[in-house]
């Protein structure tokens, strides 16, 4: 069995985009990954601008001659400034441009107007720039705001619109085909048969692969045999970058994907030292590739066949959930253009005592509690789906490793594996 590290690795390095960009509207660009960099057209802003309510000066007026000024013009925001005036000030508002001789804000708390004459009294004497943002002193025209391979959040969409971007250059949605293999399994909203159970694999990885902005086909409930398992891998290889398949990798008689994809293609990943999801599968599958009975394809990581992906899940729910975040989610990432693909861990304090190690790398489904530490869910089984649920994300526990009261573990929390 491959370690985690080893297994994830792999994965990463075999993940080539499949190329192919297209132009979007910035309003629509949401978690899209770059193809091309930003580059600033302009400086932000695009002028000096004041920071405060108040008045704008010559520092000069206020050393040297009258600490009462007259008022020489009023600047709002998006109006033009005329030159200031020597010996007068002008009243300027939050993100006014700042007008031609003026060196300095003072902000209205710090002055005093004569109701009679108007003129300002200046109760303070500011520095030279106070309370005035330079132009460019955010972003400089030429400067590369966000670089290619950078998926984009809601406020890099609001910087990359603060320079004028109404459009940008991304990277094609990877196209992913999804099975799920069982007999027993049956769909919410019809009755259960005997020894049925309901498919909440389809709607857990449907959601993930939406969520990150997949083209997803879903070809549903595949029955429980060779044929019918090759048949749905031929199909779904012709127009996809990955094929996800979830259940029939293990071993057992009616497991039937792993020889399904042996006959169609080739396997690279069988079976990962983790708890949950030990028989994780990674793969291709050929395009075209023949379906006479007996046919079987080899090839080898080096060669660079037009091949659809192939990654296969188990079929326990929290064993998919876990292997498609700590797997399936960084390499559609990579497909996908995206530079930076692992999630941020936290150090946190462990407010349980573990009383069994594995010798697998396990991951336990835990919750931050009130005073910072982390709680663990009772029953960590691999079909209990309320543990995901409940917990906040997930322990990764080393091989061979009790955890004890007050020690520091590693915590990746949900939030960063389902963004």
């Amino acid at each position: 069995m491959h370690s985690t590290a080893d297994a994830l690795a792999l994965l990463l390095a075999a993940a080539r985009p499949p190329g192919g960009t297209e132009c979007t509207p910035t309003l629509e660009a949401c978690n899209r990954v770059l193809a091309d960099d930003v580059i600033s057209p302009l400086d932000v802003p695009p002028m000096a601008v004041s920071a405060m309510d108040g008045y704008a000066v010559r520092q000069a007026d206020l050393l040297h001659g009258e600490r009462r000024l007259a008022v020489s013009q009023r600047i709002a925001a998006g109006h033009p400034a005329q030159p200031l005036a020597p010996g007068t000030a002008a009243r300027i508002f939050t993100g006014a441009t700042v007008p031609p001789g003026a060196d300095a804000i003072v902000m209205q708390e710090q002055t005093e107007v004569d109701p009679v004459t108007h003129e300002v009294a200046f109760l303070h004497t500011p520095q030279t720039g106070e309370w005035i943002t330079a132009q460019g002193a955010d972003i400089q025209r030429g400067a590369v705001i966000l670089p290619a391979g950078t998926r984009l959040t809601p406020q890099a969409l609001g910087l990359a619109a603060s320079v004028g971007c109404a459009a940008l250059n991304v990277s094609r949605r990877v196209r992913v085909a999804v099975f799920f293999t069982g007999d027993e399994l049956t769909m919410p909203g019809e009755p259960l048969a005997p020894g049925a159970i309901y498919n909440s694999n389809r709607f857990t990885l449907r959601a993930l692969l939406e969520n990150l902005g997949c083209v997803v086909t879903d070809y549903g409930i595949v029955p429980d045999q060779f044929e019918a398992t090759r048949a749905t891998l031929h199909e779904a290889a012709q127009a996809h970058d990955l094929i996800l398949t979830c259940g029939g990798v293990s071993v057992g008689d009616e497991d039937h994907v792993k020889p399904a994809v042996e006959a169609q293609g080739h396997l690279m990943l069988w079976q990962i030292a983790m708890k949950p999801g030990k028989p994780l599968a990674f793969g291709a599958v050929r395009r075209g590739a023949a379906l006479a009975s007996g046919t079987s394809i080899t090839a080898t990581p080096d060669e660079t066949p037009d091949e659809a992906f192939f990654i296969g899940l188990p079929g326990n729910p929290v064993s998919s959930l876990v292997t498609f975040l700590l797997f399936v989610r960084p390499f559609l990432l990579r497909l996908a253009g995206a530079h930076n693909v692992m999630p941020q861990a936290l150090s946190l304090r462990a407010d349980f005592t573990q009383h069994k190690a594995d010798r697998r790398n396990e991951f336990l489904r835990a919750r931050i509690n009130r005073s910072g530490g982390l709680d663990l869910f009772p029953d960590q089984r691999s079909a209990v789906l309320t543990s995901a649920v409940w917990a906040d994300g997930l322990i990764d526990n080393p091989p061979n490793h009790l955890i004890s009261t007050g020690e520091t573990v590693r915590f990746i929390p949900f939030a960063e594996l389902l963004n």
